[in-house]
């Protein structure tokens, strides 16, 4: 990821993005009242509230860093194109094997949510389904064996 462009739906901008600004605005001002408390408190080696926040505060800091350095690589994904498969797409497949259909939206790692109907284009079905059309058949190696899943449709975001 040192150098690599990091394509995100607009959607998946717009959460980052906000929160960035909740961790640098509300939750900063939260965890600085809380060390000011735990300070107040006296000797700072036993003081676990102190060692506690300063824990969450390293944490904090480096997923900042971390959003900042996704945000300086993003680009927002095209799904305007419905005559293939790209990210952003909201695809409809058949799986053949238990003729069950099935809606995916195709996002960034980062937002990724398979509960939600989100999957990755880094993912062993995401990949396979970057660039496919309606009516493409793709196979799917899982842990049970392939699966064979058939593109029923494709949406924009």
């Amino acid at each position: 990821m040192a150098n690599e462009e990091i394509i995100l739906t607009a959607e998946g901008l717009a959460k980052l993005e906000a929160e960035l600004e909740d961790l640098k605005g509300p939750k900063r001002r939260e965890l600085a009242q809380r060390i000011k408390t735990a300070i107040s408190y006296g000797d700072l080696k036993e003081n676990s509230e102190y060692h506690s926040a300063k824990e969450d505060q390293a944490f904090m800091e480096t997923r900042i860093l971390q959003i900042q350095a996704m945000l300086k690589k993003a680009r927002v994904a095209d799904s305007s194109d419905t005559s293939k498969v790209t990210v952003g797409s909201l695809v409809s497949l058949l799986d053949q094997e238990f003729d069950e259909k099935l809606q995916y939206r195709i996002v960034a790692p980062a937002e990724a949510d398979v509960i939600d109907g989100k999957i990755s284009y880094e993912s062993p079905l995401g990949k396979t389904l970057i660039g496919k059309r309606v009516g493409d058949t793709v196979e799917v190696d899982a842990p049970m064996g392939k699966i064979q899943y058939k593109v029923l449709e494709i949406k924009s975001a």
